[in-house]
């Protein structure tokens, strides 16, 4: 035996000793309490407690899932209903040629420019090129709608046009010059193009802006002339259909395919660990017992209250608002387009929009100066109290709004965004419709169920009553009296 091993041996046969001899310290030794509290007193959970706590998880990841999933499912609604309506293709372009209205189910909707949206699938066609005409305001993004690029005046085109390359995930084949290159976290991509009506006799004129989307090319990178599929402009006007995210459990085997459809590296590990708790894991069955069902179900209804809830009661650092004297919401809340505050990626602040907007781009957010967007909300009228379709309202426009190309103001319904539908189906006025102007050019906008005392059929925007709305104020070609605030729109004030 080494002389260390004989020094332990001793040592140990001391304190054997000192225990035998010592009941009161071996005693101690015995009773000392745990260094650490243990829970339930160090025994497992009663089992119908941990089967409770475990169900509770579940939907507690459910909910998590939904608001995280949102940008996703949102878009997923609009291509599922576009496609079902038009007909799925790259070369399939709908166009709102006679603007959008109230039949249109679709998240706080622009009534007062041209809309063409398609949604291409990169995995089915590889790369696509993408003749953008001159003047668009749009962008390309993927299917969590993180903004590609823009395209247009923000763009790299800087609203000339030009041919954009859309590549997909994990591309790796020869990328041709000449064009503006840009690849995609998703196989599935947005387009969404804007283009401006002109100023008609008797309002906003769609012809010349319906002329210029119609000028937009789409074809796969390698096809030749004779073989890419000729473009096909569905009017989408008039129409009732519904481009909205699902509502009940669709969500979940909506999603689940989404989660199958794409390549691994479109959702963070981390995420899909959530997503996995819930049981929608790439490639392997979802089959949710009858209990995570209900719970599911329980998710997919309570989420979009628990949004609402967070949307209602504004934020503790009162970023949401635009002024300090005014009602107006920023709906990005002074984050980045991505949702990035300084420290932390805004999850609450993204839920809230996407519940009721889509398409969150770099020129909605910066302070651009004659050719961005910006769009001041008023979910609440000077008194503070919310808006309601059953009250009369005046909106006062101060003369020369700082919007370079136009601006229009519009009203949505609070829990989705949809336009509020009335008889009147459109309402949304614009700096193109023939309004009642003051003299010294400022504009009186009214809203109400009933047309308020005073105001003239071409400045009354119509609700429902008894529903809330909400009111956005657009400014196309933001100015600098916007981002100084010698400028701003005054609140709504109710009027009989």
């Amino acid at each position: 035996m080494t002389r260390r091993f004989a020094y332990l041996a001793a040592a140990a046969t001391a304190l054997t000793t000192i225990a035998m001899t010592s009941p009161a310290i071996a005693q101690d030794a015995v009773e000392a309490p745990p260094l650490v509290e243990q829970i339930n007193n160090g025994k497992w959970l009663d089992q119908a407690e941990a089967e409770s706590l475990l169900d509770e998880l579940f939907y507690q990841r459910a909910i998590h899932a939904y608001m995280t999933m949102l940008p996703a499912l949102n878009v997923i609604g609009m291509r599922d209903g576009s496609e079902a309506e038009f007909g799925k293709g790259y070369n399939v372009l709908p166009i709102w040629k006679d603007r959008m209205d109230a039949r249109a189910w679709v998240p706080t909707p622009n009534a007062d420019v041209i809309y063409s949206m398609n949604y291409l699938d990169l995995k089915e066609t590889g790369p696509l090129v993408i003749a953008a005409p001159p003047n668009v305001i749009g962008m390309f993004t993927d299917f969590f709608q993180r903004t590609i690029t823009d395209v247009g005046a923000i763009g790299p085109d800087r609203a000339r046009g030009g041919l954009y390359l859309l590549l997909p995930p994990g591309y790796d084949g020869e990328v041709p010059k000449g064009y503006f290159t840009f690849t995609s976290s998703t196989y599935n991509v947005l387009l969404f193009f804007r283009t401006i009506m002109g100023k008609g006799e008797n309002g906003p004129d769609p012809v010349p802006a319906v002329a210029n989307a119609e000028q937009t090319r789409i074809y796969p990178l390698y096809a030749t002339e004779k073989d890419a599929k000729p473009m096909d402009f569905p009017n989408g006007s008039g129409k009732r259909i519904n481009m909205m995210y699902p509502v009940d459990s669709t969500y979940w085997t909506k999603l689940k395919d989404f989660v199958d459809y794409e390549p691994v590296s479109a959702i963070t590990p981390e995420l899909r660990g959530v997503l996995a708790s819930i049981g929608i894991i790439k490639g392997q069955p979802f089959k949710p017992t009858t209990k995570q069902q209900a719970l599911l179900k329980k998710a997919v209804e309570t989420a979009p209250r628990m949004i609402m809830a967070l949307r209602q009661s504004g934020r503790p650092d009162g970023r949401n608002l635009y002024y300090k004297d005014r009602q107006y919401e920023n709906v990005w809340a002074g984050s980045t387009a991505e949702w990035f505050q300084e420290s932390y990626l805004d999850v609450n602040q993204r839920a809230g929009f996407f519940q009721v907007a889509y398409s969150s781009a770099p020129a909605m957010a910066m302070h651009t100066i004659d050719s961005g967007s910006k769009y001041p909300t008023a979910l609440r009228d000077a008194d503070g109290d919310f808006l309601n379709g059953s009250n009369g309202y005046k909106l006062h426009l101060p003369p020369n709004p700082p919007a370079k190309l136009f601006w229009a103001v519009t009203a949505y319904n609070v829990t989705d965004g949809t336009m509020v539908e009335t008889p009147k189906l459109l309402p949304s006025i614009n700096a193109f419709n023939k309004v009642k102007v003051n003299e010294d050019g400022s504009v009186d906008l009214y809203f109400g169920a009933s047309k308020p005392t005073g105001a003239e059929d071409s400045n009354w925007i119509q609700t429902v009553p008894d529903r809330n709305f909400i009111a956005t104020v657009r400014l196309y070609g933001t100015g600098v009296e916007f981002y100084d605030q010698t400028w701003k729109p005054d609140d709504l004030v109710k009027v009989k």
